[in-house]
């Protein structure tokens, strides 16, 4: 899908270094370090309380580091807001969805296009090739408090995607979908990085799907980084087990093997 509005020079990779922060004397995060590149899709998984969201609210211009800095490649962003961030290439979705109630599916998108600095119809050119290309045309003219919870979130991916950022930070997608939607989900994501090339940075309980399509996988606990590598690594690492899956000393648990659909694709 060709994105005529897209910056002539996308930048080629989005990092934290050493990044903290703390919220009322409770340390959020501890010297956490990662890097998203374009075109690759990076896991970002751990229990409850990690400290995930706060990462991508970090990695969004939502909150500011007390510690340690974000860059898009070798630029630094302290002291850049979140509509900075989204103009400059770093787009996200929300858990709760966030879109717009009062409005259509639509206009939802279009909203997103002028803030962007695009004009009305350009907007709307956008939304609706945007929406097509994802299969929620369908979906377009529907008030948006009407959205079933699942197509809420692909309505959220597409919001983010209008524009063509370059980084596409995707906050608890499959929350609430089912084995098959998840599945479909995952071809989506395998369709932005091909079609648009940006970096996407997938936060996920859904396990299974995180270990099916990220090439680079990081773990969180209590804020900090704890293991990183491919998925294999993950899979086979104890250290994981204990902290994801709450067993005391790895014991017998095991992160999910891909199915056999994920295997091959």
């Amino acid at each position: 899908m060709p994105n005529a509005h897209a910056p002539s020079a996308l930048p080629r990779q989005l990092r934290a270094e050493a990044v903290s922060l703390t919220f009322s004397g409770v340390r959020a995060l501890k010297s956490v370090s990662l890097s998203l590149e374009r075109g690759r899709v990076l896991g970002l998984i751990g229990p409850n309380g990690a400290g995930k969201t706060t990462m991508v609210n970090v990695l969004s211009g939502f909150n500011t580091p007390g510690a340690g800095r974000v860059l898009l490649d070798d630029r630094p962003l302290q002291g850049l807001g979140a509509d900075r961030f989204r103009r400059i290439g770093v787009a996200r979705t929300f858990q709760g969805g966030r879109l717009f109630r009062d409005l259509s599916v639509q206009d939802n998108l279009e909203a997103a296009g002028v803030g962007l600095g695009m004009s009305r119809r350009d907007a709307g050119v956008e939304a609706r090739r945007i929406l097509h290309w994802l299969g929620l045309a369908h979906l377009a003219s529907m008030p948006a408090s009407a959205l079933p919870y699942t197509d809420e979130r692909r309505v959220g991916i597409a919001r983010a995607v209008v524009g063509g950022p370059a980084f596409l930070l995707l906050d608890e997608p499959a929350a609430g979908m089912n084995d098959h939607e998840a599945s479909d989900l995952r071809a989506t994501i395998a369709q932005l990085v091909e079609h648009i090339g940006c970096g996407v940075l997938l936060i996920e309980h859904n396990v299974r799907l995180v270990l099916s399509i990220c090439s680079h996988i990081v773990v969180m606990d209590a804020g900090e980084v704890i293991v990183q590598g491919d998925p294999d690594a993950i899979r086979g690492s104890e250290r994981v087990r204990h902290a994801y899956m709450g067993t005391a000393d790895g014991g017998d648990a095991a992160l999910p093997a891909p199915t056999t659909e994920e295997a091959c694709a």
